[in-house]
């Protein structure tokens, strides 16, 4: 499901219905002061898109977006602010397609001759006139609004609830110490493929063992810097909120992509520090209900590099369902 307002959009992964779900991305890049954006062409269609393609089994479909570009055109893209989301009929029954942008200034792209024969970076104009599908046209004026807004570049800030942990009930020792089960292990490596959409290049967690456990298969794959704040612990956060909001202050003052991993009882705090960067309407948006988020799901949301603070986009993604 998809939620847009004039300035924020959210994204949140759930059943849609649609017979085949796919995702993609619009590539961009400002060449002399102009927006440009990478369109593809399919010598099995004969027709002008954008890199995207149906999901793997188990596969999230930001990982699914990241992927298909990859396969496609060469570019390994870190994703940016979700777009909108389309819809038309295909020979199954409806296709649905979710796009995000993804900045790929430097990066020089690469037809995989067999999907794709032709790329070509053009202006948004000369694009719509391109496009074979008319839906497609949908993300790209998303894309050009938030240009237009200064808010098209962006750094991720993502909110994780450590995964799945053993039970308190059968546990004697330090809750501290207490760590991950095996369906939580798993959600872990779930939680690092999720992250690599974004690559977040700093993760601040408790020094918990079940947080520790969690982003650590993350940390390891993509050598991200791993800092331990004590003030996200349960017992911390409980005694001395304060620490906890500052914590999570210092993460956005660095403007860097970032993940914070913590647990449940301190999940409306932090919430309740991030919404201070948001309108409205994206404020409502963000989960207020206990438990707020399953385990090892995530909200991710998208701090706009140019305007310093405002949060431009909210998305929510479940790692793993066991």
């Amino acid at each position: 499901m998809a939620t847009h307002t004039k300035e924020a959009t959210a994204v949140t992964e759930t059943g849609s219905g649609a017979a085949t779900i796919a995702a993609g991305t619009l590539c961009w890049r400002v060449e002399k002061g102009l927006l440009e954006v990478l369109i593809i062409h399919r010598p099995r269609y004969e027709d002008w898109s954008w890199p995207k393609g149906k999901l793997d089994p188990g596969e999230t479909t930001p990982e699914c977006a990241v992927r298909e570009t990859f396969e496609e055109v060469g570019l390994s893209v870190t994703l940016g602010i979700p777009l909108a989301s389309i819809t038309y009929p295909v020979s199954s029954g409806e296709k649905l397609v979710h796009y995000w942008a993804a900045r790929t200034e430097r990066l020089s792209p690469e037809p995989d001759g067999k999907e794709v024969d032709r790329v070509e970076w053009v202006t948004p104009e000369r694009a719509r006139e391109l496009l074979s599908n008319p839906s497609d046209v949908e993300p790209l004026d998303a894309l050009v609004e938030a240009h237009l807004a200064h808010d098209l570049q962006t750094w991720p800030l993502i909110v994780v609830r450590h995964a799945k942990a053993k039970p308190r009930s059968s546990w004697s020792r330090a809750e501290g110490d207490r760590p991950l089960a095996a369906t939580g292990r798993r959600q872990a490596t779930a939680v690092s493929r999720l992250l690599q959409a974004w690559n977040p290049e700093r993760v601040v967690s408790s020094p918990w063992v079940r947080c520790v456990q969690t982003v650590s298969p993350y940390v390891h794959q993509r050598s991200a810097k791993l800092k331990l704040v004590d003030a996200l612990t349960e017992h911390d956060a409980a005694r001395r909120p304060g620490r906890a909001r500052t914590a999570v202050e210092r993460v956005i003052d660095k403007r860097r992509p970032a993940a914070i991993c913590t647990h449940r009882p301190v999940l409306p705090l932090v919430f309740s520090v991030i919404s201070n960067y948001m309108t409205g309407p994206l404020r409502a948006l963000l989960p207020v209900d206990d438990p707020y988020l399953a385990p090892g799901e995530a909200v991710i949301c998208q701090v706009s590099s140019t305007n310093p603070g405002r949060i431009v986009s909210v998305e929510q993604f479940r790692a793993y369902d066991d």
